[in-house]
């Protein structure tokens, strides 16, 4: 299999903007330029909160979030309407 040099890289070049067109290359430039940086941004993100426990268990503890649901307690609250 041959690997294309120089000349062969600007003939694939030219057909791909004759096929797709000036502005739609830009535009996926664009979006996937903007899907990097968004990418970056999550990973810092992610970095930053490395101070809370991975366990999703431990985080809710940690965070006060949650509700907990008493199966028993809401037939109770049926049977009281009744």
């Amino acid at each position: 299999m041959l690997i294309p040099g120089g000349y062969e890289w600007l003939v694939l070049l030219l057909v791909v903007v004759l096929v797709f067109g000036t502005k739609k290359l830009r535009n996926v430039g664009g979006d996937l330029g903007s899907a990097v940086k968004n990418f970056k941004k999550s990973m810092q993100d992610g970095e930053a909160e490395g101070d809370k426990p991975a366990d999703p268990a431990a985080r809710i503890k940690q965070e006060g979030e949650g509700r907990v649901f008493d199966a028993d307690a809401e037939q109770h609250k049926d049977k009281d309407k009744v």
